[in-house]
């Protein structure tokens, strides 16, 4: 009887610890955006160093497949991007929608240097990434945000420090 009274009250302690570190990881990370850039800080760089053709500029690199409701989500802000942003950030597609599409995308990827990042992020179809070009560092990576301001606060810090 004591062995099995034992045996629960250390499952009752160690799901107590479980409960505790939940609630404490979950008020430690208020909103969604915060989680994101801790998530982007453990990731540190893309893995590699760019290739010279992305170099002098910010990348801002769009994990895409046509079948995805995120891409379709974000495509008009991407669109907004690209026009705004025209001769000052580097814009990489990495298209997903298929096999053939991610093999042409993995080799586009390793061309720009970008192949170990690809690797790691080619399931998350509706990611946009903001690649310092200098550092190889992930600046913001978001998935499914359409709101436009999130990403032009990068991309003007991040070309008003070049």
């Amino acid at each position: 009887m004591r062995q099995n009274s034992g045996l629960w009250l250390s499952l009752g302690l160690s799901s107590l610890v479980v409960t505790v570190s939940l609630v404490a990881v979950t008020t430690a990370l208020p909103s969604p955006a915060i989680a994101q850039t801790l998530r982007s800080a453990k990731q540190g760089n893309v893995g590699g160093s760019l290739a010279k053709q992305l170099h002098g500029k910010p990348v801002v690199v769009d994990i895409y497949a046509s079948w995805c409701p995120a891409c379709s989500n974000i495509a008009p802000t991407l669109s907004q991007l690209k026009k705004e942003y025209a001769g000052k950030v580097h814009f990489v597609v990495l298209d997903v929608s298929d096999k053939s599409k991610t093999r042409q995308a993995e080799a586009q990827a390793k061309q720009l240097g970008l192949g170990q990042f690809f690797n790691a992020n080619k399931s998350q179809t509706g990611t946009v990434t903001i690649i310092d070009p200098a550092t190889g560092n992930i600046l913001a990576q978001h998935r499914n945000n359409p709101n436009k301001s999130v990403y032009t606060a990068v991309l003007n810090a991040a070309i008003s420090q070049r």
